[in-house]
């Protein structure tokens, strides 16, 4: 497993790295933004799924029952709607009150540790699939956390503290990461729990936070939205492969 951690440890870095993101709204226009994010959705979307139903599910249906792969995916799945809905940003995507600022910021980490232990679990299946899911993550966070820089700003704190705290809220993802790794290799029978958890958090961040966002689209750019998400889908197949 020592060979992996370099990998899981640059790509936690690289995640972290988004929380910073709020400095490109200086120099881009809010049109221009917007085009390139809605393509990286739809890619994400069909990432995520392709992970989830090519490798993550297979490889777990190898190692244990059908019956605790789908509990543990249903579990996982569950978690991300309870995070979602209780402590994810999505639920203060409208405050206005200082407080819910740093409300937000807290489920925010909460949810990096838990896309950190999600992370480790991929490349515990294969460096091929980690990588895949580092780009699925990134494309994910990336309007995310532009989302995340928005509510800060708009909750009272300057861009600078904004950027600051939203990097720091990112940066868990990191710690989620060592976690899944050294109990992995420490607890027997934790990396099966992951890879089912795992895909279960995958088909909810696509069905609930980024396919939503490609219906909002209306005429050719529907049309390739769903071309870009079937790129996706066709890129986890040929990692598959």
């Amino acid at each position: 497993m020592d060979d992996i951690l370099p990998w899981i440890i640059g790509s936690a870095l690289l995640d972290a790295i988004i929380g910073c993101i709020g400095i490109i709204t200086i120099w881009v226009s809010k049109k221009n933004l917007e085009g390139i994010l809605y393509l990286l959705i739809a890619f994400a979307a069909g990432s995520l799924i392709g992970g989830a139903f090519l490798h993550l599910l297979p490889e777990a249906l190898e190692n244990q029952s059908h019956e605790s792969v789908f509990l543990y995916t249903i579990t996982g799945f569950f978690l991300f709607v309870v995070f979602e809905c209780y402590l994810h940003w999505h639920s203060c995507e409208k405050c206005e009150i200082h407080p819910f600022t740093y409300t937000m910021l807290f489920g925010d980490a909460l949810h990096n540790f838990i896309d950190g232990l999600v992370l480790t679990a991929s490349f515990l299946v294969s460096i091929p699939l980690g990588i895949a899911t580092v780009f699925a993550i990134l494309t994910h966070e990336l309007p995310q956390q532009l989302g995340v820089f928005g509510v800060l700003v708009k909750g009272g704190l300057s861009r600078g503290k904004a950027v600051l705290y939203s990097f720091l809220a990112q940066s868990t993802i990191l710690l989620g990461a060592l976690v899944g790794y050294f109990f992995a290799g420490s607890i027997s029978g934790l990396t099966t729990i992951m890879i089912p958890f795992a895909a279960g958090g995958f088909i909810y961040i696509a069905s609930s936070d980024l396919i939503p966002e490609m219906h909002k689209a209306e005429g050719w750019r529907k049309i390739i939205g769903l071309l870009f998400f079937l790129a996706g889908l066709g890129l986890l197949f040929v990692l598959k492969s």
